[in-house]
């Protein structure tokens, strides 16, 4: 009895050295190895039920991410008090924020919001 080759889902390996065997084109009656020109019969390619399983997440699309995109609220900073004079209206207490806004070389540039009228402005140093 002759060996066929080892079957794994859709894929044929030649018996003998384990090479993956190529499918065989439409006139083909035996697909030869290319390693040590075994000849398995292109019958052995019929028939195959090919069944496959992905993962939801393999193929993202954009209306699945929407429904899975949750929204967090975020609790507001606490930010420090500085006495600094409105240029609104003139309160003395504001809130103020350091941010690097510009090249690392320069000044950060500080933010205030008035602590009354929530009127902001900003000062580089």
């Amino acid at each position: 009895m002759p060996t066929l080759a080892h079957k794994i889902g859709s894929l044929i390996f030649c018996p003998h050295c384990g090479t993956l065997l190529s499918p065989p084109r439409d006139d083909e009656k035996t697909v030869i190895c290319e390693q040590c020109s075994y000849e398995e019969p292109a019958s052995s390619y019929e028939n195959i039920e090919i069944t496959t399983r992905s993962h939801p997440e393999a193929f993202p699309s954009a209306l699945r991410q929407k429904r899975k995109t949750q929204t967090k609220v975020h609790q507001g900073k606490v930010l420090p008090k500085v006495s600094e004079k409105c240029p609104a209206c003139g309160h003395l207490e504001a809130y103020y924020e350091e941010k690097q806004m510009r090249s690392a070389d320069e000044g950060s540039t500080i933010l205030y919001t008035c602590v009354s009228c929530k009127h902001g402005w900003r000062v580089n140093n």
